[in-house]
């Protein structure tokens, strides 16, 4: 007589069982997000701490007991849906921007939204959670999620599990180099008028020093770049600084 242990037995059970191709999944939560589109979002989480977003729980999972214990985690996972970037068909090899699109990739060795199953995983720093009516709303930073992202799923960061000291990706060991951003009379001017002055500069400058554009472009100090961030229209130009370029932000438009 044959004794099979249980995993034995699930992967006998999956051998003459063919597994399910999909699963559907609910959506927990939408993300209310100060980026309000893709562009000018940063490329990975913690790159702009000072990027706030609110998750919105929806029915039955804002219940409050369904968050006992998360208020002893100083940062969460958030599992998501890229749901502006969906489509029909995937492609195996993708032009990840930090190469300005000269050098492709297997989309599982890159972080690219466009993938077979489009779902992407950010570690953000939990700054609140409010109870009202016995529903939960968090409060995080940090964020590189654009707004009405869906949620499908919160997890807490495990420091002693989720940060592998010795973990290494060769394709890009160091953060790029930031540029240095300047701010126009006009965007100091329209910057002094908010209540939120030293909140935004320090969001725009984490922003733009990331370097948003698309890395093949050159430096062109005629064209105008902007992005809807907030409650206004960020715009910004490149211009040349001896062997570098500057960013200067040149106004925020309601």
């Amino acid at each position: 007589m044959q004794i099979l242990t249980r995993g034995a037995q699930i992967t006998r059970l999956m051998i003459k069982k063919d597994a399910p191709k999909s699963y559907r999944f609910p959506v927990i939560g939408v993300t209310h997000s100060c980026f309000k589109e893709k562009f000018g979002v940063p490329r990975q989480p913690g790159l702009a701490s000072a990027a706030r977003a609110q998750i919105e729980l929806f029915e039955p999972y804002d219940r409050s007991d369904a968050f006992d214990g998360l208020q002893c985690c100083s940062h969460i996972w958030l599992q998501f849906v890229f749901h502006l970037s969906l489509r029909d068909t995937w492609k195996p090899k993708v032009r990840p921007p930090r190469f300005g699109g000269n050098r492709t990739l297997g989309v599982f060795a890159t972080r690219s939204p466009v993938r077979p199953a489009p779902l992407g995983l950010s570690v953000v720093k939990l700054d609140a959670i409010h109870e009202c009516n016995s529903k939960i709303r968090l409060e995080v930073s940090g964020v590189d999620l654009v707004d009405g992202t869906p949620i499908v799923d919160i997890k807490p960061y495990v420091p002693y599990v989720d940060n592998i000291s010795s973990a290494s990706y060769s394709l890009a060991d160091e953060q790029p180099e930031h540029c240095s951003v300047e701010f126009s009379a006009k965007a100091e001017t329209q910057l002094s008028t908010r209540t939120d002055t030293a909140q935004l500069r320090a969001l725009i400058i984490q922003i733009l020093q990331q370097d948003p554009r698309p890395k093949y472009q050159k430096t062109d100090p005629e064209r105008v770049y902007g992005m809807k961030l907030l409650d206004f229209d960020l715009q910004w130009r490149y211009l040349p600084r001896d062997a570098n370029e500057c960013i200067e932000v040149i106004a925020l438009i309601k």
